[in-house]
């Protein structure tokens, strides 16, 4: 490449953050991650790059598919680069940390890679902000991570936010009921994701009006709870129904400061969740905020039961006021460095002139200053 065009061109999915955007992001991160924090969850810091067969191991094994890998010219052997933290965070508690007290709480801002995007989000490369949960099994720990969410993305002024709530393996409880073929179960889920009723009543015989009913108990809590608690299911889904049931009736007694839907049916992008789940959106945003929910760490022989949240970095800026731009003060260059540190005690940005100039105000005004150093004092420009 010999053209600067060519040289500036980026791969799909990719591109740079430029000022102000790279500043807001990283503003908005460690807002995220304070009121994380204020909740006991701890920060760690994953590696980009892990051996394939480490990280892709358990849930990783799930997001096979959208990990790059490499050759690794030290050790031959493969690496893989990380398309999500949470496995990341499994390997961590069950090895480095498997000693340390549970329930265990990890957090965590980091980028991520993945092979393609897709319509709703066409980014390959973007940070995620996440919260682990290790260790309990009952509904407590659901609550807990959900209204967290809630509660972090409202600090930083996310507006009109709404929470989907679902169970993936609930659908896959009452297929298996059906004694099916794969083939005719891959093509019921699929009808079953795109809510045809003619479709369900095609492919799932004596199961249909099971299905079909828990299609109304698809919307707004709680009336969508009510209808799904009425609904005859088999034992296993059951089971998986009454714990949405009470996970929501519980949020919904902690909090009104989202809008929570039920969903009972959906399972898409739940690749490595094995319980209560649930999306993350904001009015008007394009792309979810972050999604969550149940898994089981596997690493080695040992598992356990954990929970937790990812917020999609990306998504949470463009549903946030931009922060207001600071105050910035030029210092013509021949002052004393001491002017620009005892001015940041104040809370100002300093830009400190390198060479000296004949107008230091239509220097400051070039270097997009709002403010100038004269005569041992701070002056606006106009």
């Amino acid at each position: 490449m010999n053209n600067r065009t060519d040289q500036g061109l980026l791969p799909a999915g990719l591109k740079d953050i430029l000022p102000p955007e790279a500043d807001h992001e990283a503003k908005t991160s460690e807002a995220l991650l304070t009121a994380i924090s204020r909740y006991g969850y701890e920060r760690v810091k994953p590696p980009l790059v892990e051996f394939e067969d480490g990280l892709l191991s358990g849930q990783g094994s799930a997001l096979s598919e959208q990990t790059f890998r490499l050759m690794d010219p030290i050790s031959d052997r493969m690496m893989a680069i990380r398309s999500d933290v949470t496995p990341q965070v499994s390997r961590i508690a069950t090895t480095r940390l498997s000693n340390a007290p549970r329930p265990l709480r990890l957090c965590y801002s980091s980028d991520i890679l993945r092979v393609r995007g897709n319509e709703l989000r066409p980014e390959r490369q973007f940070c995620q902000v996440g919260f682990e949960l290790i260790g309990p099994k009952s509904i407590a720990g659901d609550v807990e991570i959900i209204l967290l969410a809630s509660e972090c993305l409202n600090s930083i002024g996310v507006k009109d936010l709404s929470i989907d709530l679902n169970v993936p393996t609930l659908v896959t409880a009452v297929l298996a009921e059906l004694n099916l073929p794969k083939k005719n179960i891959e093509a019921l889920q699929n009808v079953i994701d795109r809510k045809d009723e003619s479709g369900v009543r095609n492919l799932s015989g004596d199961a249909a009006e099971t299905i079909i009913e828990l299609f109304s108990a698809v919307g707004s809590a709680p009336a969508a709870l009510d209808r799904l608690s009425n609904i005859s299911l088999p034992p296993t889904a059951k089971d998986e129904a009454d714990r949405l049931i009470d996970v929501a009736r519980l949020i919904l007694e902690s909090s009104s400061d989202f809008q929570l839907t039920i969903d009972p049916l959906e399972h898409r992008s739940f690749e490595y969740h094995t319980g209560i789940s649930f999306t993350l959106f904001g009015k008007g945003v394009r792309g979810e905020l972050g999604r969550g929910g149940r898994y089981t760490v596997h690493f080695s022989d040992d598992s356990e039961s954990a929970t937790g949240c990812t917020l999609y970095l990306d998504s949470v800026v463009r549903a946030i006021p931009v922060y207001d731009p600071p105050n910035i003060i030029f210092i013509p260059a021949g002052n004393k460095r001491s002017i620009a540190e005892e001015l940041h005690a104040s809370g100002w940005v300093t830009i400190i002139g390198l060479d000296k100039v004949s107008d230091v105000v239509f220097e400051a005004r070039r270097l997009k200053c709002t403010h100038v150093w004269i005569d041992s004092s701070i002056k606006l420009i106009n």
